[in-house]
């Protein structure tokens, strides 16, 4: 009997030890699972290997688009060269330059090379134009300065409709800047300018995070990011930037 009864108490240590260690497994696995990632293939990417036809006229290739018809009097913004594509804002813009490309997904991965001046800027911005309930598309985005990065879900923030209706009639509660402050984080960049820099910006779900070579600079998480279907990413540039090898995954 007391033989017995010590074998089952070893046999009870060991059950309880098995079911800790699967327990630990299973969180572990799922921690891991929810911050990792698997690209499921490449969706667009660009080197830029390409020369203008008429190096007078925009003519970027490959698909992109950009706004210097319309917001730029036709004057050129977009150049190509060295198998890079620069872009910078002329004088008579009355926008940022945008410059786009059509590619559907939900979670990605958008991956490339940058250089910015002094006082450059890029933006990765992410629309979808059949959403009818924001301002020209605007899902989300990431803006990259020389002194800061900022993250901003521009879907359920300052790109929606009536909020944004409301902050061009001046018209914006105490409210709801109160709430916009939610909807987006800055955090503050040294980032050396003149050279070039690799920037990988992940979506997954309702969380955007950004590398900039392989550091992490920074996340955010907001119910706009996870709209379902993204259908445009957006090159949005105030004053200028370079662009080099860029590649869009589809990411689980």
């Amino acid at each position: 009997m007391h033989i017995h009864s010590i074998q089952g108490k070893v046999l009870h240590q060991v059950f309880l030890i098995c079911c800790v260690g699967l327990g630990m497994y299973l969180c572990i696995g799922s921690a891991l699972a929810k911050n990792d990632f698997q690209a499921t293939g490449v969706l667009f990417q660009d080197q830029f290997e390409r020369t203008e036809k008429d190096q007078g006229k925009e003519q970027p290739g490959n698909g992109w688009g950009t706004n210097s018809k319309t917001r730029a009097k036709g004057v050129k913004q977009v150049f190509l060269g060295d198998g890079k594509m620069h872009i910078r804002r002329a004088a008579v813009a009355d926008h940022g330059v945008s410059v786009t490309q059509d590619v559907s997904f939900r979670n990605a991965r958008i991956a490339l090379r940058f250089m910015v001046p002094e006082n450059g800027d890029l933006g990765i911005n992410i629309a979808d134009m059949n959403e009818k309930s924001v301002h020209a598309g605007h899902i989300c985005m990431a803006r990259i300065k020389p002194v800061s990065l900022e993250i901003v879900d521009l879907k359920t923030g300052r790109m929606k409709k009536e909020i944004h209706e409301k902050n061009k009639a001046k018209k914006l509660t105490k409210a709801d800047r109160a709430q916009l402050a939610k909807k987006s984080i800055v955090v503050p960049l040294k980032l050396k300018t003149g050279i070039w820099h690799d920037l990988e910006i992940l979506i997954i779900d309702d969380t955007m995070s950004v590398k900039i070579d392989t550091r992490k600079i920074g996340s955010m998480t907001s119910p706009g990011i996870a709209h379902k279907t993204k259908r445009r990413i957006r090159l949005a540039v105030n004053t200028e930037a370079w662009v080099d090898d860029i590649a869009i995954s589809a990411a689980e």
